[in-house]
């Protein structure tokens, strides 16, 4: 019989844990809670296995406290797939396993989900007037007008209990619970559309494949209509009993793409990100579990929610940086939802009007089947690109006067203007005209932003903030000029060129409250804007029928960098944002403002599409042996100390440098060299396979972690990094 409890804990150490089985119970089971006592503390962690001997002595053992589950909490592939994350990313198992919980379940609570809720609106709701200025209100009848939604579903949409209540007590609204009965996945899909002749080519494709492992790759240029190829594709999962997860890299698209598939299912769909409370994502987490919601749709880590009947799982954007970790547990989402497709044997479907160069390196060994989407959906034409030569050109505030005269052209013909710039803030650098001096962050080797509207100077890799001094520190003069544009300034400009026209600016800054993204998506469709300036949060998944001009201020910002992945981005944020233009009968423009028009990528990019620059740059990486011709691991290292992150990563080489196959490049300093008062350095350990460089990893990542330098350094071990900044 076992007598030794194997534990998963959440501990940066890459073990497990051994302990004896509960004095007063029986055994707890393989994937069920535990809390067990180590060091001074009590932590909860995952029960990984039940062997008969332990290689630490009797005596050093102790038993477990607790048992929290009578069974596995998470399915036997699921429990698989997480460790095989923490090996291949060389990840402590125990952070892996448990941070794939719910917060609640982390904490101890039980897995028990509160009682559902369902908001309706009666007759007399339908009929009500409700004043403008209760905004709330209004979003929450509007949504409720169309069907009765989760109390999870408004709340996502920023309507929290108060307003709903509010509405209850005047009759207009009233709140059921929701039976079991209710809540099984089903299909009920109406209002589908009819497919083009691509589409439909794609959807039979997925279907014939719906009970086996296969990857496909969804490439769609903007607007032609992917989300109508998944939910076409989602609509026969359902009938069959499974069910569907998608992924959507950010939690601004979760609430609009809730809204479509609610409007065309009737089955429950749950939602899992981070603005989520705590008991909302616990009660999502388990209807997914436990079956009972038919669609789960979420950001990177909603990857890991447990499926009673998985029947696909789809990646929407699947080249965005976002599904990649960059912080604890470096995975990418995307990556690991290939193994989980083939762990469950369903198919996987990474939809992309830019498609990464990894997929569609595999699509080309035939790895994943490629399905193309050539033509915009209903017959909308795809926008006129062209670059606008600023050079000897007099810019106001970054605008120039053909930028600024077609404007003027659009906004007579009642469409919206898009104008981008990936940076937020007045000003990225507040400089004194009479000596030079710059207002740099004292914590990280750069300028600090000023924010205009708050007169704060922002940090924005450390978030350090400050106030503007009032004379310059080196000369006591207070003359200072702000260099350099960010969307504020881009906002202040706009307001004395179009007087007569609303602008909205729409960043991180302006997106901070829940229902933010929201309400700015609910006031340009309702044609309540007629200017949008934002970041790259415009960039993705959005469909704003009347906006027929993109404007893209400052690409030159984009390409020249040291990253060779610095071109693919450039090319993918282009292609995306000038996808916004044109999407109904309209047809857009998209005017791209540089002052080098002559730059290859823009030869390629603009008079052979994306396909074509992606054809060409996969060829260089290939012949570079950068992935996907190669494989790469990135130890990062960060101390007070300016010598220790050198001297750790020399040890770490010096472990290193006899392994074959294997590249070793560094130690060298950060692009960075010191960020939040911390200095750092880098080793990048190149291969062109990924065995060996996995072998080296498995092999030497115990040593190097037993090092007397690492615990003088705060390390790192980025697998397949996306960012080497």
């Amino acid at each position: 019989m076992p007598s030794i409890v194997q534990v998963a804990l959440p501990t940066p150490l890459r073990r497990l844990f051994d302990y004896l089985p509960p004095a007063d119970s029986e055994l707890p089971a393989v994937g069920a809670r535990v809390r067990v006592p180590f060091g001074r503390q009590q932590l909860i962690g995952l029960v990984v296995a039940l062997r008969d001997r332990s290689d630490v002595p009797a005596d050093k053992l102790r038993p477990v406290t607790d048992v929290l589950d009578e069974e596995p909490l998470l399915p036997a592939s699921l429990f698989e797939l997480l460790r095989w994350a923490a090996g291949y990313y060389q990840h402590s198992p125990g952070d892996v396993m448990v941070s794939a919980l719910p917060a609640l379940l982390r904490q101890g609570r039980p897995a028990i989900a509160e009682p559902e809720y369902s908001w309706h609106i009666t007759g007399v709701g339908r009929d009500a007037q409700i004043p403008e200025r209760y905004v709330r209100q209004h979003v929450a009848m509007s949504a409720l007008t169309q069907s009765p939604l989760p109390e999870a579903d408004l709340q996502a949409l920023g309507v929290e209990k108060p307003t709903l209540a509010t509405l209850a007590e005047k009759g207009w609204l009233e709140r059921r619970v929701i039976s079991d009965a209710a809540a099984q996945p089903g299909s009920g899909a109406s209002g589908a559309l009819d497919l083009n002749d691509e589409q439909a080519a794609a959807v039979d494709r997925i279907l014939h494949h719906l009970d086996q492992f296969q990857p496909f790759l969804l490439d769609g240029i903007t607007g032609s209509g992917k989300t109508e190829v998944y939910l076409q594709a989602i609509d026969q999962v359902l009938q069959r009993g499974r069910q569907a997860l998608v992924l959507v890299p950010e939690i601004g698209l979760t609430p609009q793409t809730i809204a479509r598939f609610r409007r065309r299912f009737d089955c429950r769909i749950e939602a899992l990100h981070s603005a989520l409370t705590d008991r909302q994502r616990l009660d999502s987490w388990l209807a997914a579990r436990d079956g009972k919601a038919g669609i789960i749709i979420g950001t990177r880590s909603a990857l890991f929610t447990p499926l009673a009947r998985p029947g696909i799982i789809i990646v929407d954007e699947e080249h965005d940086l976002s599904f990649k970790q960059q912080e604890g547990f470096r995975y990418s989402a995307r990556d690991v939802a290939l193994v989980r497709a083939r762990k469950e044997n369903i198919p996987i479907v990474l939809g992309s009007a830019t498609p990464s160069l990894e997929t569609l390196y595999q699509a080309r060994l035939g790895r994943a089947e490629h399905l193309r989407l050539t033509e915009r959906a209903g017959g909308a034409t795809p926008p006129a690109l062209k670059v606008l030569d600023l050079r000897n050109r007099r810019l106001d505030e970054g605008l120039s006067q053909p930028l600024i005269d077609t404007m003027n052209e659009h906004l007579e013909r009642q469409g919206q203007c898009l104008l981008f710039l990936n940076r937020r803030g007045f000003s990225p650098t507040l400089l004194c005209h009479d000596c030079g001096w710059i207002a740099h962050c004292q914590r990280c080797d750069t300028h600090m932003t000023w924010h205009q509207g708050h007169n704060r100077l922002h940090c924005h890799h450390c978030g350090r903030q400050t106030p503007p001094p009032r004379t310059c520190p080196d000369c006591g003069k207070s003359e200072f000029v702000a260099v350099g544009l960010g969307t504020e300034r881009i906002e202040q400009a706009l307001a004395r060129h179009f007087p007569d026209h609303k602008a909205i600016r729409i960043d991180r800054d302006t997106t901070r409250s829940k229902a933010a993204m929201a309400d700015f998506i609910e006031q340009i469709n309702s044609d309540q804007v007629d200017i949008l300036v934002g970041t790259q949060m415009l960039a993705k998944g959005h469909h704003f029928p009347r906006l027929t001009l993109v404007g893209i201020i400052d690409v030159d910002g984009c390409l020249f960098s040291a990253d060779f992945r610095a071109p693919e981005r450039t090319a993918q944020l282009i292609t995306q944002v000038a996808g916004r233009a044109g999407r109904a009968e309209t047809r857009g423009e998209v005017v791209l403002q540089s002052h080098h028009p002559d730059h290859p990528l823009f030869r390629t990019l603009l008079t052979e599409g994306y396909g074509r620059f992606a054809e060409e740059s996969l060829e260089e990486r290939l012949a570079a042996g950068f992935p996907p011709g190669g494989a790469l691991a990135l130890f990062r290292a960060e101390a007070a100390d300016p010598t220790l992150p050198q001297h750790f990563l020399q040890r770490v080489r010096d472990i290193l440098k006899d392994m074959p196959e294997v590249s070793l490049w560094g130690p060298v300093p950060a692009p960075m060299p010191k960020r939040a008062g911390k200095h750092r350095a880098q080793l990048m350990m190149q291969a062109a396979q990924r065995a060996p460089l996995q072998a080296a990893l498995r092999q030497w990542t115990g040593a190097i972690e037993n090092l007397p330098e690492a615990r003088k350094v705060r390390w790192s071990l980025d697998v397949d990094p996306q960012e080497v900044y």
